[in-house]
């Protein structure tokens, strides 16, 4: 503010300069440039003020100035390069090309200023055209300092519209990708600042763009940093990475853009840019990933975070103390390469470490180099191992350090190694736990050595078969013993567990003849379940070296895990004799084992361990359950009915992001929907079957918000319904059949799909993304793949679907039946009063609806279509959106022509009154327009053109435009068919329908009439469409709805028909994809082709010839100093052209028009504007409408009783007295002279000027007007005569001139 009351003596419009110059000033320009970039409004306008008049002073005086002295930053004016410049100069050579650059930069700050796209939007190309001037090519250095291009984008960024936001993101990202930056010191700083504004439109799509690809902002963002990296030196650019890693860690982001940030990192190219801080750093990263609940977006994060730290870290300087870490270290500084797996470590350091012994391990295998080197790489580990047998004095941590990495490389290597054998051997003979810590660690290590031993071919030996067997006798013991050591328990238990998951899983070794196994069963069998162990007195506390510590998780959960063992074992015995369960307690079982001999007794305990076992432990009590429901259905339904609601009580109150959410809820469909299940409890129809469809409409409504839970349930009913094939009514004997008793479950999964948030649509994207990334993330590799596209249940239904042969009896009656539902449903759809627009959730749920009912249309016969085609020809009559008009159409086209015999119901489609038909007839000539195709199994086509040809003409002149485009199409397709075939009946309307199609086609008339006649003709559906040929599962599920601009939510393209799930179409299937002509076409609604097209067109701009530029007042003329007005400082100081016209608005009292009438004074010069009273201004309706106009205009608060003393009082001061009032005296507007020193005097918005005050008016202006409303808005009538002074003021100044 100073600044600018000085502005006039710091840049005078004539004569010398000032004593003080402050374009040498660097504070003056760092100041001014702070200015541009505040939060205030008014300080930035006070900064563009001053900007302009530092550059017309220079302008004017085409004098050299040097600029301020300044640190070295890289800019450097002409004549000077080399030298240190500052943030302003000036030469006379070169006067024109700062002049340019000055006023593009000026005019980019102004227009920034609103924040209308629009507007903003075609002003951007000339930030291209202000680089060019910036940057010398010759010299490559700045010749303006960059700090202007970041005022720039520091505006865009802090936008408050966030379309303008993402545009000054994507520009900068483009500018500094495409051209070649200039390096300047501290520039780095500025440009962390901006980056991090980027972080919350990284993973937005672009339009147009297809789900599951890479969204433009992190392409560009990977580009930038490799291209912006390569112009530091090696000093700056561990500087500038290390910052950039630590912003993301200044704030908690979302997984999606640090992944995202990630991905960026990782793509830079292999430097020693980070040292240890630099690994705490991404070590923080990886603890801001860790928040989030999005399991896969987790995981791609931590790879890209490992991949960055293995080819960013300096790997020397980052070393740590550990011997055997610091003699890897050195070993594979020349070997590192990329690795992309998930890690789970307690420490980054050490996660960074273990990948890269895996890369050199693989690198050593891909070049077949011997064992014994490899043996002298792993010595150190070896040494160790080696001695875990032999010497009780190694150091625990070192034990268990060697042990944690040979795990991880047995779990992520295929090491084949003859001495491994020998390490075996070492290893189970020294196989000795007592200690809980390292329970799992050891019983890791047992499972991935059997495993190792068969991949070497080693199945059968003294080591494995004594270790199994020491093992097993030792845990039966130790649970037999009636002592006090409850951890020796907890371990004898867990270890019989991995006994049993080897002698299942791995039944080549060939270890149920061993006389211990069947002393396991037998103890399996016998012993009580869900036993409570007695905490001990006092439990060690131990320090815990990996994440499966158990010791210090409280003896609640230590006994949790007991229990869950004890029931992965009965698993195991169940899963062995589940043919011997007996279905009630009156059968006998000659083996000797409880728990399969009495099965009411096992499940009623399975019901207790649901009760007491947290939900991460109940994995083996479902699948145990799944084993004894089928049994005792019939005879424990009520047990049963128990069961299932248990299990949902555990599902509804897990999250969907947990890991065991998915685990559980896989093991619970297969309880529920287990084939037998289904049959029984659909044979009987009993309490069971309630219950199951009850828990059927449970999944469902839980699927609209947890994405992925209706796949787990279709994909597995339709993966064990579709197996039988045979025409056995017994459901018992046929699953298939449950697909009719539940066939509500299949009808959901038609039409199923939701409308998501934009925040959930965002996390779906990035999902897609990642996954299709494949193996090049890791995170792909190691995380179960669940299948939760939302386009994974119409995938598996529709597969189903195409499995089913009409021949099958039972096929007939299920698609039948489910073809009618249909129906119902989207009858039941269009009587809703919901509100029905384009991709609304309606209109999806009846496109998907139609799309399943055109895939089951060959499966009907005519019996079957004799009775439907009613309904489906009654839904050509509802308003239904363009994509469910096309298949309506397509579907009736195809009966058409399979069975022309139901052409005469189409005829009376026809015959109904034109207000039933209004919103359908042109669904019922499309049509016709594919006539040919309909006549195909038609005989005597003549009759049937003829009357096809009688019903079209009479639509031909139908009074809708609309109508008459459809009619003409279909004639002009249906007289071709005439003239082809030479009908002599209708010779006589051949010079009729001629001229008709002739004048069509070369109309001349106004508007857009013939444009939408070539439109409709180049229309997909009419032009390229065959309902034949292009019957395919592509153009059903991906052509159509895109050409129909369907949300992209709702293209299913046929790549994930194969991908998604293990249903196979049958081999008969031949049609899949679309034809080319077809594929090739682009959306291009005849109906809606002028929306749009005017902003394509200008997208593709590269620059405009011409923007909007804001009027610079304080060059039209030099302040008045002798207004009789006292001036706001803020507003005199800017030297304003202003009139001597005074508005008086003190009648008015609504707040918006007030704020109108502020802005106009204030837009055309008034002198002042007099208000009833000044609390108007801080009123929130008038600020929208002034635009801060209040700040820069003098307001007087003159209230209504006193302006009878106020208008004497200015008549006395010269004044002319006008008021703005329709009266029998009343002057025309455009006949009245203005005097120079006018006062308007404006009504009350409903009463006018009142007459006391109309008698001290000089005279009354009217505006003339021609229309029946009597009168304007009171703002408009102040804003036209404001106007109309200011107009014959300007004309007069100009005579004057």
């Amino acid at each position: 503010m100073a600044l600018c009351a000085l502005a006039d003596a710091l840049f005078p419009a004539a004569g010398p300069g000032p004593a003080v110059e402050p374009r040498l000033s660097a504070g003056f320009w760092r100041a001014l440039q702070s200015g541009l970039v505040g939060g205030d409004g008014l300080g930035r306008k006070r900064a563009r003020y001053l900007l302009r008049r530092a550059v017309d002073a220079s302008e004017r005086r085409r004098q050299h100035c040097p600029g301020p002295p300044a640190a070295a930053d890289g800019t450097s004016p002409p004549g000077r390069e080399g030298a240190a410049a500052g943030l302003f100069w000036w030469s006379a050579e070169e006067n024109e090309k700062l002049v340019q650059f000055w006023e593009n930069f000026i005019l980019i700050m102004e227009t920034l200023e609103g924040n209308q796209i629009h507007v903003i939007k075609p002003v951007l190309p000339k930030l291209n055209r202000l680089y060019e001037l910036s940057v010398s090519g010759k010299k490559g250095c700045w010749l303006f300092h960059p700090s202007w291009h970041m005022c720039i984008y520091k505006r865009m960024f802090e936008s408050e519209n966030k379309t303008i936001t993402k545009e000054g993101v994507i520009h900068f990202l483009e500018l500094y990708e495409a051209k070649c930056i200039p390096d300047s010191p501290g520039f780095s700083e500025r440009l962390l600042i901006c980056i991090q504004c980027m972080f919350c439109f990284l993973p937005y799509r672009s339009p147009g763009q297809l789900i599951g690809a890479c969204p433009p902002i992190g392409i560009k963002l990977q580009k930038f940093l490799v291209a912006y990296l390569t112009l530091l030196s090696e000093e700056e650019k561990s500087i500038f990475l290390l910052k950039f890693i630590q912003k993301m860690t200044s704030r908690h982001w979302c997984a999606v853009p640090i992944l995202f940030l990630s991905m960026a990192l990782a793509y830079i190219p292999a430097c020693k840019a980070l040292g240890m801080e630099g690994l705490h750093a991404l070590r923080d990263v990886l603890q801001c990933t860790m928040i989030t609940h999005q399991i896969l977006l987790r995981g791609a994060a931590q790879c890209y975070l490992l991949q960055t730290a293995m080819n960013l870290v300096d790997v020397v300087s980052a070393a740590t103390t550990s011997s055997i870490v610091s003699y890897y270290l050195k070993m594979i500084t020349q070997h590192k390469k990329c690795c992309q797996i998930e890690l789970r470590a307690t420490d980054f350091a050490e996660m960074v470490i273990l990948a890269m012994v895996k890369c050199y391990v693989q690198k050593v295998e891909k070049i077949n180099i011997k064992w014994i080197e490899l043996k002298a790489f792993l010595y150190p580990l070896l040494d160790v191992l080696l001695k875990l047998g032999t010497n009780v004095y190694i150091p625990t941590l070192k034990a268990d350090k060697s042990l944690q990495l040979l795990l991880k490389l047995l779990q992520t290597c295929s090491l084949k190694f003859e001495n491994f054998p020998f390490l075996m051997l070492i290893f189970f003979s020294s196989f000795e736990v007592s200690d809980l810590d390292r329970c799992n660690l050891y019983l890791a290590l047992v499972s991935e050595l059997v495993n190792l031993s068969l991949n070497i071919g080693w199945k059968k030996g003294p080591s494995i078969w004594n270790f199994i067997f020491s093992l097993t006798n030792a845990s039966i013991h130790t649970l037999q013993e009636a002592s006090n050591e409850q951890i020796q328990k907890v371990v004898s238990m867990a270890s019989l567990t991995v006994v049993c998951e080897i002698i299942d899983q791995k039944p080549e070794l060939q270890l149920e003849s061993m006389q211990p196994v069947e002393t396991l069963k037998r103890f399996i069998s016998s012993a009580q379940l869900n036993q409570v162990l007695k905490k001990p007195s006092s439990v060690e506390e131990k320090s815990s070296l990996f994440e499966e510590s158990t010791s210090c998780q409280g003896w609640g959960k230590i006994v949790a895990c007991y229990i869950h063992d004890q029931w992965v074992c009965l698993h195991f015995l169940l899963k062995k004799y589940q043919n011997h369960i007996p279905r009630s307690e009156d059968e006998t079982l000659e083996l000797d084992l409880p728990a399969v001999q009495r099965p009411r007794r096992t499940f009623q305990s399975a019901l207790e361990a649901l009760t007491v076992l947290p939900s991460e432990q109940v994995l083996p009590v479902f699948h145990c359950m799944k084993i004894l429901i089928p049994k005792l259905l019939v005879s424990s339904e009520t047990l049963c009915i128990e069961a299932f609601d248990l299990g949902w009580k555990i599902i509804s109150s897990l999250s969907n992001t947990q890991l065991i959410f998915w685990s559980n809820l896989k093991a619970f469909v297969q309880v529920v929907f287990h084939t037998e299940v289904l049959a029984v409890a659909a044979s009987s129809k009993g309490q069971a079957y309630a219950k199951i469809r009850e828990m059927i409409s449970r999944l469902i409504e839980m699927s609209t918000t947890r994405t992925g839970v209706f796949n787990i349930v279709l994909g597995y009913c339709c993966q064990s319904w579709v197996l039988s094939t045979s025409d056995d009514t017994h459901i018992s004997e046929n699953p298939f059949l449950n697909a009719g008793e539940y066939s509500e479950l299949l009808m959901e999964a038609c039409i199923f799909g939701t409308v998501f948030r934009r925040d959930q649509r965002l996390i779906q994207d990035v999902h897609a993304f990642v996954e299709n990334l494949g193996d090049n993330c890791a995170a792909n590799v190691v995380t179960e793949s669940t299948n939760r596209d939302e386009h994974y249940v119409r995938i598996c239904v529709i597969k189903f679907l195409c499995l089913l042969d009409e021949s099958n009896n039972s096929h007939k009656i299920f698609v039948e039946d489910l073809v009618t539902k249909l129906l119902d449903k989207d009858e039941l759809i269009s009587k809703t009063r919901t509100r029905y627009y384009a991709n609304s959730l309606q209109h999806r749920v009846k496109n998907r609806l139609w799309q399943t009912l055109l895939v089951l249309l060959p499966k009907l016969d005519q019996n079957f279509l004799t009775e439907t085609l009613d309904k489906i020809l009654q839904a050509g009559f509802e308003n239904n959106q363009a994509s469910v008009k096309y298949l309506i159409e397509w579907i009736i086209i195809l009966i058409l022509h399979t069975y022309p015999q139901f052409l005469s119901k189409f005829w009376g489609c026809f015959c109904y009154d034109e207000e039933k038909l209004k919103t359908s007839i042109c669904t019922f000539l499309s049509v016709l327009s594919h006539f040919d195709i309909i006549l195909q199994n038609t005989s005597e086509k003549r009759p049937v053109l003829k009357k096809a040809l009688i019903v079209v003409l009479q639509w031909c002149f139908n009074h809708n435009f609309s109508v008459r485009l459809y009619a003409l199409i279909a004639l002009k397709k249906i007289w071709g068919m005439c003239k082809t075939l030479h009908v002599e009946e209708f010779e006589a309307l051949t010079p009729v329908i001629e001229s008709s199609l002739h004048q069509v086609e070369n109309m001349h008339g106004t508007g857009n009439a013939k444009r939408n006649w070539q439109r409709i003709q180049e229309h997909f559906f009419f032009a390229t469409f065959h309902p034949l040929k292009d019957y395919s599962l592509e153009t059903i599920f991906y052509t159509l709805p895109r050409l129909s601009e369907l949300v992209e939510d709702e293209w299913i393209s046929l790549c994930k028909f194969t991908r998604f799930t293990s249903i196979p179409l049958p081999s008969t299937y031949q049609w899949y994809h679309s034809r080319a002509e077809l594929l090739d076409l682009k959306p291009s609604d005849w109906s809606q082709q002028d929306k749009g097209s005017n902003s394509v067109e200008m997208d593709n701009q590269t620059e405009w010839t011409d923007v909007q530029k804001k009027i610079i007042p304080w060059k039209n003329s030099i302040p008045d100093l002798d207004l009789e007005l006292v001036f706001q400082d803020r507003a005199a100081k800017l030297g304003k052209s202003n009139s001597r016209l005074i508005v008086v608005a003190s009648l008015i009292d609504k707040p918006t028009n007030l704020g109108g009438l502020c802005r106009t004074s204030e837009i055309f010069g008034a002198s002042a504007l007099v208000v009833g009273s000044l609390r108007y201004i801080h009123d929130k309706q008038f600020q929208q409408l002034s635009v801060s106009a209040e700040q820069w205009l003098p307001l007087l608060e003159v209230k209504p009783s006193q302006l009878v003393d106020y208008l004497q009082q200015k008549k006395l001061e010269g004044y002319t007295i006008i008021g703005v009032e329709q009266t029998a005296k009343s002057s025309d507007l455009t006949e009245y002279c203005f005097p120079e020193k006018s006062l308007l005097l404006l009504g009350n918005e409903h009463e006018g000027i009142p007459v006391n005050l109309i008698q001290l008016l000089d005279v009354c202006v009217e505006i003339p007007q021609q229309g029946i409303i009597r009168s304007l808005n009171v703002h408009v009538s102040g804003a036209l005569l404001i106007w109309e002074y200011t107009r014959q003021q300007m004309i007069k100044q100009k005579q004057l001139k």
